[in-house]
């Protein structure tokens, strides 16, 4: 790949990732709404992505897929465990335990605790003496900073599309708050953190698949297949009522299809290569830009009303991750600086006649 792309198509694609994910998260919040079972939705999500990744997977990875063994079957197997069920299971009792906003409030804590379990495994290393690490700290810190300001600070509405509409929705606002005071949101907290380590834990696991089986459809496909049906088994522990997996109405349809292709086929897809490509800090360093942009998505489609802690969290985040990405790149500035660079034979000999020592390069 050409400068530009090693430099950019990275930060590209995540910043697609997680504008399509926002915009997944508002239409399935919208549907939420409506009663529909947060595991089905899951179990239909990763049904989707299956299905839709199978030809795609065949046709572009089938001459360079390599052999699936037992051993990277049951890793993909663990992969889809921690990354799809159990992460959605335990966010869904999280949040029927204490609140929309503080289940957002743990997602946007992701960055911090996937880097500093990267750490505490060694897959990542942070020099605290130098510029670069100093700047990666500071954009995880203010990235989540601004994260956690956009879900708990709500502040005046800046537009208003239908006064009515809010006055209602403040008012089952404060009927929620009434509620879920009588919650045990300590037991809520831990199932959400837990989720979010979950996440965590699975772009670690990622890393090192992508090692062993550099093939992101494919990955992806199987991924989605275990997935599948450990969420379905999963739900049973929710709900047996078949009434439940019937999809009322098109907005449904539409939300559960365009959840599967786009949120968790394409998306997972992009995720895995950017794992590949940069590792799991940087993957995770853009997981909060998924609220500014179900911000954008509930204002410009669903004609919700934006506030001021919408518009300065948004702000903040974009500054905290133009602060991480200045350090990551810093730090990638200096690792290629200190590799040797190798000589061909013309030049070696040149060298050699000069006197010079001929610098041998170490392997990566």
């Amino acid at each position: 790949m050409g400068y530009c792309d090693g430099k950019w198509t990275p930060i590209f694609m995540m910043l697609f990732v997680f504008s399509a994910t926002g915009s997944v998260n508002a239409m399935i919040k919208k549907i939420l709404d409506g009663g529909l079972n947060h595991m089905v939705i899951a179990t239909y999500r990763l049904a989707i992505s299956t299905v839709f990744l199978i030809p795609i997977a065949h046709l572009w990875e089938r001459k360079t897929r390599p052999k699936l063994t037992f051993s990277i079957l049951c890793q993909l197997f663990f992969s889809a465990l921690i990354g799809a069920s159990l992460t959605q299971y335990f966010f869904l009792l999280g949040l029927s335990n204490t609140s929309a906003t503080l289940g957002c409030a743990f997602t946007s804590m992701m960055p911090a605790i996937t880097f500093f379990m990267a750490l505490i495994f060694r897959i990542e290393k942070l020099n605290m003496r130098r510029k670069a690490g100093l700047a990666m700290m500071m954009g995880i810190s203010v990235c989540i900073g601004g994260a956690l300001f956009l879900t708990m600070y709500k502040g005046v509405p800046l537009s208003s599309f239908h006064k009515q509409a809010a006055s209602a929705l403040e008012n089952v606002h404060k009927h929620d708050d009434h509620t879920t005071k009588s919650k045990n949101w300590i037991i809520g907290c831990v199932f959400l953190f837990t989720g979010a380590s979950f996440f965590a834990s699975w772009m670690l696991v990622q890393a090192k698949i992508n090692a062993k089986y550099p093939c992101q459809y494919s990955s992806t496909v199987i991924l989605s297949f275990f997935g599948t049906i450990q969420c379905a088994l999963l739900s049973l522990t929710k709900s047996r009522d078949i009434t439940a997996w019937i999809l009322q109405d098109k907005l449904e349809i539409i939300t559960v299809v365009y959840a599967g292709v786009v949120g968790q086929g394409i998306c997972t897809v992009g995720m895995s290569w950017c794992i590949k490509q940069r590792g799991p800090i940087f993957t995770s360093a853009f997981t909060p830009v998924t609220l500014v942009f179900a911000t954008l998505f509930d204002f410009s489609i669903f004609h919700r009303d934006i506030y001021l802690g919408n518009v300065l969290g948004s702000v903040v985040v974009t500054l905290g991750l133009y602060i991480f990405l200045w350090g990551k790149t810093k730090q990638m500035d200096e690792c290629a600086t200190k590799l040797p660079v190798k000589l061909d034979e013309d030049e070696e000999e040149e060298q050699y006649k000069k006197g010079h020592p001929v610098v041998v390069p170490m392997t990566p």
